[in-house]
């Protein structure tokens, strides 16, 4: 019995109708649909007896990046699909998170990675770019499948509308882009560089200002030796600590503010977005905050996370964070301490603190136990003059590099948004119209 044949392609339904067509590209571009163009690769294997065949999982796209390395076929059972060096792997989990690359060895992957094959009408690595679209991303996104692990299918793939330039155009376009993101990237490295070091030069100058680093000058204009003024010792010879209040928290306002560990982020609060809980008047008195209190987190993953009140505020505290209050103020001053409480030497016995015990914590009675630096309180008041000054500078360089980030970002978006437009000045009018490239598939 013969087979059927396929319905053959006409070139009228291999163009998008005007009125789906999102937007005006240059005349001798057209509109048509991906699928007219690529092809989803059937081909799979459950043979992996050559393990010395590369692998490649989801884990190996690392999102918005591409291919970050491969595995082996070793204890690999089910079915993955082949692919070869020259095609496009896209994952189709989770398809928000835009994994996709193009292949640069043979192998195999897993089926959640659909292979892609372009036909000889389309540049490969501009369709590897067009994948990057955030409007393809949206729309893969609106149109996968399931709830937890959500998928799109090759079929919805194929079908997303695509802006089809002339191939001497694809391929300008292509070289384009690689010239504008490569000045980009460079830009990208050295703001990604301030980024990364920003907790490892904090790390450093907390360093420096616990071990007297940061105030040796100022020591010796004063004629006064290190050994003469710093000593260590007891948190608990300084300070008191007291857990906090338990109550359930709530958005009316029925009482104080009611700070928990949740409401501290990178050492701050937003009081406005703290909620309200009951407390009598006697309680209140017992665990209202003060300025210059320090509340530590206790539990849990943030364990050691604190804050120092400089507010006057009507508030108490939760009782997952333990309040410490200086009781030698004439020897200790509050932020001082609490500068120390961000220092390397601090988390080190954090760690130790809290190590051996399934659930991460510390207790108020441990938190006394910590050891600290203390010169006089002269020289900690220079430490904190100091700390005050570097630590909104280094803040501002970490913020005007994550900012860098953003817009480095953004412009990429923008240059790809304009180069699926033909707006990046590299269309030549007489090159000869792709719909010669659609007439092209029709007749394979």
């Amino acid at each position: 019995m013969m087979k059927k044949n396929k319905k053959q392609l006409k070139l009228e339904d291999a163009f998008v109708p005007v009125e789906e067509q999102p937007y005006e590209v240059p005349e001798n571009w057209c509109w048509t649909k991906l699928g007219v163009t690529i092809s989803i690769s059937k081909e799979k294997t459950d043979d992996f007896s050559d393990t010395s065949v590369k692998y490649v999982g989801l884990e190996h796209l690392e999102n918005n990046k591409g291919l970050s390395g491969y595995g082996t076929t070793e204890g690999i059972k089910s079915l993955k699909n082949i692919f070869h060096t020259g095609q496009i792997l896209y994952g189709k989990l989770r398809p928000y998170l835009n994994k996709h690359d193009i292949a640069s060895f043979d192998g195999v992957c897993s089926t959640d990675i659909l292979v892609i094959d372009v036909k000889n009408v389309v540049d490969t690595q501009f369709v590897n770019k067009f994948l990057d679209m955030d409007s393809f991303i949206s729309y893969t996104v609106n149109n996968s499948k399931g709830i937890n692990l959500p998928r799109v299918s090759g079929e919805t793939i194929m079908d997303a509308v695509f802006p089809l330039p002339p191939l001497p155009e694809q391929q300008r376009i292509v070289e384009r882009i690689k010239s504008l993101f490569s000045k980009l990237d460079e830009a990208k490295e050295k703001a990604q560089a301030v980024v990364d070091g920003f907790l490892d030069r904090k790390a450093t100058i907390l360093h420096r200002a616990f071990t007297g680093g940061l105030t040796k000058e100022w020591r010796e204009n004063k004629g006064v030796d290190y050994s003469d003024t710093w000593k260590m010792d007891t948190l608990g010879n300084y300070a008191n600590s007291q857990y906090g209040y338990t109550e359930k928290s709530s958005s009316k306002k029925i009482g104080p503010k009611f700070l928990r560990i949740t409401d501290i982020q990178d050492g701050q609060v937003i009081w406005k977005d703290v909620p309200y809980c009951k407390i009598n008047e006697e309680l209140k008195e017992t665990y209202l905050l003060n300025i210059g209190d320090i509340v530590v987190a206790r539990t849990g993953a943030t364990t050691g996370k604190s804050y120092m009140v400089i507010d006057e505020i009507d508030a108490v505290y939760a009782s997952y964070l333990i309040r410490i209050s200086i009781n030698r103020k004439d020897l200790l001053r509050s932020k001082y301490l609490y500068y120390f409480l961000q220092c390397p030497l601090y988390w080190q016995q954090i760690t130790e603190l809290s190590s051996g015990i399934a659930q991460p914590g510390v207790n108020g009675n441990k938190l006394k136990t910590l050891q600290l630096p203390i010169p006089n309180v002269e020289e900690q008041d220079k430490i904190v003059e100091i700390l005050d000054y570097l630590a909104p500078v280094e803040q501002k360089a970490r913020d005007s590099a994550e900012l860098a980030l953003e817009q480095i970002d953004a412009m990429k978006k923008s240059i790809l948004a304009k180069a699926f437009r033909g707006e990046l000045g590299t269309n030549n009018p007489s090159d000869e119209s792709s719909i010669e490239l659609l007439k092209q598939v029709i007749k394979e």
